[in-house]
């Protein structure tokens, strides 16, 4: 494994555990699965781990995993404050307990406002106390160091980073979001203004790795030298020396010893131009046939009609850049055979999923296409076929 530096110094792993995905069983987490994977991750070097309030169960797993293995001190808990349930300095107490209770800690290494898009909503937070509730927790050691998450643009991620005395922060940024959100500029400005960035979404909610359209697939593998589009996807970004931290969803141990083995062989400016160009024409096989730039993150769930916005969108992706069975065959097993049907056509157009998507996506525009792409004849003959079938 390999280190970068936080701000003051402590050496961070340049792979992070992200902590959202975890292998399901019965409806929860599967702890023993989870538990291999995190002591596979912590064995090989990992120490960086990110978690939030509001990923189910995350919190409460990962502080029992720890403090049943006894490695509390041994890694970096990075965790998220949910800004916008906050109504009250009180509320800040309140969710800040919480979150200690279900990581069995008294301290938290780094804290983030979570999804801190804006400064105005940082000039809401400021008006409600939270830069003397930071200073009093960083005081205490309660707080080690203070940082926030973000998903916008440019301009405005500059802003935030100008808009208080941050110890790091967080950003979506990936080969195919090299120049939106807060892009490679914001990049290279937090950077230039000292502080460390974790990156999140490296393979773009893994549409870099298993929706790639069959074009992307050939060019990778037509490339020499011979590498897997998960490490092509990770080697672009630990060539930038911006970089300090990437973040990976991993839920399978063969994943966290594929990527570890990635994070132990990388250099900053190893990648030449013919690489780089590689990944360029793969860009853009991409964008020839992506249809919405869903990543899966959950955000604008739950929908009030029930709609499963980002089952749809995985399916409606599937549909345009893999087949269109394999679009329609996943689009009825994830979203038609259920008790409540989680379909496109439950959309009501209320609005209430566009106000929390990190990506900007007009979800209620791409939710009609959706429906006129997935729910055509072949998909009403087949879904009630496959309703029957399990019904029987």
């Amino acid at each position: 494994m390999q280190y970068r530096s936080d701000k003051y110094g402590n050496p961070l792993s340049i792979l992070g555990f992200g902590c959202m995905r975890f292998q399901q069983k019965l409806g929860k987490i599967d702890f023993a699965e989870a538990e291999r994977e995190i002591m596979e991750a912590y064995r090989s070097g990992v120490n960086y781990f990110d978690t939030a309030y509001i990923y189910p169960g995350s919190e409460a797993l990962i502080g029992e995993i720890f403090e049943k293995n006894g490695i509390r001190q041994q890694v970096k808990i990075a965790t998220k404050l949910p800004h916008y349930l906050i109504k009250s300095a009180a509320a800040m107490d309140k969710l800040f307990a919480e979150e200690l209770r279900r990581l069995r800690t008294d301290y938290v290494d780094y804290y983030l406002m979570h999804m801190l898009n804006d400064v105005d909503t940082w000039q809401r937070l400021r008006e409600l106390g939270i830069e003397d509730w930071l200073k009093e927790k960083k005081e205490s050691g309660a707080i080690r160091q203070v940082g926030f998450s973000y998903h916008g643009n440019t301009e405005a991620f500059c802003k935030l980073v100008d808009a208080y005395d941050w110890d790091f922060c967080q950003i979506q940024y990936n080969y195919l979001d090299e120049h939106s959100q807060a892009g490679r500029k914001g990049l290279q400005y937090a950077h230039a203004k000292g502080l460390p960035v974790i990156i999140m979404e490296p393979l773009r909610g893994g549409k870099l790795v298993n929706l790639l359209p069959e074009e992307a697939k050939r060019i990778i593998a037509d490339f020499t030298p011979k590498r897997s589009p998960a490490d092509w996807a990770f080697r672009w970004l630990w060539d930038q020396p911006e970089v300090t931290v990437v973040l990976s969803g991993m839920n399978t141990v063969e994943m966290v010893r594929e990527n570890v083995q990635t994070a132990s062989a990388v250099a900053v400016g190893e990648m030449d131009e013919a690489q780089q160009q590689m990944l360029r024409q793969v860009v853009s096989a991409i964008n020839a046939k992506m249809k919405v730039g869903c990543t899966g993150c959950g955000y604008c769930m739950p929908c009030p009609r029930g709609v499963d916005i980002p089952g749809t969108f995985a399916a409606l992706n599937r549909y345009h850049t893999e087949s269109k069975f394999a679009g329609l065959k996943e689009y009825v097993m994830c979203t038609t055979l259920r008790t409540n049907s989680a379909t496109a056509s439950n959309c009501i157009g209320c609005g209430k999923c566009e106000k929390h998507c990190p990506q900007g996506i007009e979800i209620r525009k791409m939710l009609k296409v959706a429906q006129k792409d997935l729910e055509n004849t072949v998909y009403h003959v087949g879904s009630r076929v496959m309703k029957w079938f399990t019904h029987f």
